[in-house]
């Protein structure tokens, strides 16, 4: 897939310091924060790559920290297990926000707009079957 890092390559992330209000006026601090940027080498193995699929999320949150749980829903089956947990700080929840709002603009703007259906709560139209054959013990 174009865009992903392959399984077990190193990719490196810019990581930038704060900025403090006085290095956007001030040019001699916009390049001394260029040159602090760091790298971090990040591995994604095998097992990593191959994802988590999801099609439901909850999130809950304290006065530290959000937990966001993937949830794999099947149809017509009255459970369902959380398949990852993810707990993170509130700013970097609030990072993640921003990165999915920058990353879903790119996606409309690259395949068009992502039909939802603000007016109604979501709702799970799942058949009981999938029109195959019914399991027997």
């Amino acid at each position: 897939m174009p865009g992903f890092p392959k399984p077990g390559i190193f990719s490196n992330f810019p990581i930038k310091r704060k900025i403090s209000s006085e290095s956007y006026s001030n040019p001699a601090m916009k390049e001394e924060n260029k040159e602090n940027e760091q790298q971090i080498n990040v591995e994604l193995s095998e097992e990593m790559a191959e994802g988590v699929y999801s099609n439901l999320a909850m999130i809950a949150h304290s006065n530290s920290e959000f937990i966001l749980d993937f949830i794999r829903l099947m149809p017509g089956v009255p459970r369902a297990k959380v398949k990852a947990r993810i707990i993170v700080t509130p700013e970097h929840a609030k990072r993640l926000v921003a990165a999915l709002r920058d990353n879903i603009q790119k996606y409309e703007d690259q395949y068009g707009p992502i039909q939802n259906s603000q007016d109604s709560e979501p709702t799970f139209n799942f058949p009981i079957s999938f029109g195959g054959p019914g399991g027997e013990a």
